[in-house]
């Protein structure tokens, strides 16, 4: 699985801390990280929970990422920028328990947590015990179990709603404010990580030349 790191501007200065725990609980399970950071409060691409929400639906639209994990200070902000976006399921995330029940019960693909909020002592821990609830084994089976039929059924339905309240990604992307977009995709990592896996070619030509735009200006 390849799962994608989104940091936020407030949160940044955490960044190696969630990629640390993230990295060091998924790649013994052989799954993939990309950091698309933020990196640090100093980037020069700084990136708001709305852009994180902007993200999160290329990457998983574009099949570049078959997960992201990000958040801001409440996780809230994040979680209502991803599904606001096609095709993107996100679970507001606190705890392990959270982050079993989200698996389970509605396979989502995307999860936001709060960093500001909670955040203190053994943090890593409690991040380090969430993604393994996340990773660690297969997800959707359903909790508890007699109702598993019922919950992959509604799953179904979920996905059916979105798909036909949401315009498909593309389109999105052509009537999100511009400028929104450009610096959502600025950051300096993004263009090695995204296109080297993005598997939607029109999603990929459409972002190559908003950027080659900005050059050029």
């Amino acid at each position: 699985m390849k799962i994608a790191l989104i940091t936020e501007n407030s949160q940044a200065a955490k960044n190696s801390i969630i990629h640390e725990a993230l990295t060091t609980v998924a790649a013994p399970l052989g799954h993939e990280v990309f950091n698309y950071g933020m990196y640090s409060a100093d980037d020069k691409a700084s990136l708001t929970y709305i852009m994180n929400g902007l993200l999160a639906g290329i990457l998983l639209n574009a099949k570049a990422a078959d997960f992201v994990v990000t958040g801001c200070g409440t996780g809230m902000g994040s979680m209502l920028a991803c599904n606001a976006m096609p095709g993107v399921f996100c679970g507001l995330v606190i705890d392990p328990t959270d982050a079993f029940l989200f698996g389970q019960i509605n396979d989502g693909n995307a999860i936001s947590m709060p960093y500001a909020k909670g955040f203190g002592w053994a943090a890593e821990l409690n991040l380090q015990d969430v993604y393994r609830k996340l990773f660690d084994g297969e997800r959707g089976l359903g909790y508890p179990k007699e109702r598993a039929e019922i919950m992959r059924t509604n799953r179904g339905i979920l996905k059916d709603l979105k798909a036909a309240s949401c315009h498909d990604m593309l389109t999105v992307l052509k009537n999100v404010d511009q400028d929104l977009l450009r610096a959502a995709i600025a950051g300096e990592k993004f263009a090695d990580y995204f296109y080297a896996n993005s598997q939607d070619d029109a999603i990929s030509d459409y972002l190559k030349s908003l950027s080659a735009e900005r050059a050029l200006a």
